[in-house]
């Protein structure tokens, strides 16, 4: 079950994150490098700020078969500076997002996400993003979970939310 879409405005938000292309099969191989990202930073007395994230940078939702590009990402209090070839710190950019929460499975935010760009576009929203051959090109378009997974393994209770940052 999803709330209403609501406009919040967003500060910057430093993070370490990795990159990588994928599909909506091949999603683990990104999905699963979200452990690694938490045990570097405690390794290095760097405390978590909030959940994971997935950022999705490239993406063509029409397609759901076609690679995309995502970052997956963890929130820390400050920008972090990364010597390891595939790790990178990085900031998610401030500003006005359309967001909503969710309570259920994962596999429920296709849903959740036509919901908000349905919202949006009747009230005359623009997305900071910006169409290309190779898909949407996104600004900003977050899902965080909210839900830590090793006190809560029924993936029907976790908690995302999603929020699509607003064109300045």
């Amino acid at each position: 079950m999803a709330n209403q879409p609501r406009i919040v405005e967003r500060a910057e938000q430093p993070f370490v994150g990795v990159r990588g292309r994928v599909t909506w099969d091949t999603f683990p191989q990104i999905a699963d490098r979200l452990p690694q990202i938490v045990g570097w930073l405690g390794e290095r007395g760097i405390a978590v700020t909030d959940g994971p994230f997935f950022k999705y940078e490239v993406l063509d939702p029409r397609d759901r078969e076609r690679e995309f590009d995502v970052v997956a990402g963890v929130p820390v209090g400050e920008r972090v500076r990364i010597a390891e070839p595939d790790l990178f710190g990085g900031a998610l950019p401030a500003g006005s997002y359309v967001a909503i929460s969710h309570v259920g499975h994962p596999d429920e935010l296709f849903g959740v996400a036509d919901t908000v760009l349905k919202w949006a576009a009747a009230k005359g929203l623009e997305w900071d993003m910006t169409p290309s051959a190779a898909g949407e090109v996104w600004g900003c378009r977050l899902e965080s979970y909210k839900t830590d997974p090793r006190f809560e393994p029924d993936l029907h209770k976790w908690e995302t939310e999603l929020a699509f940052r607003l064109k300045d």
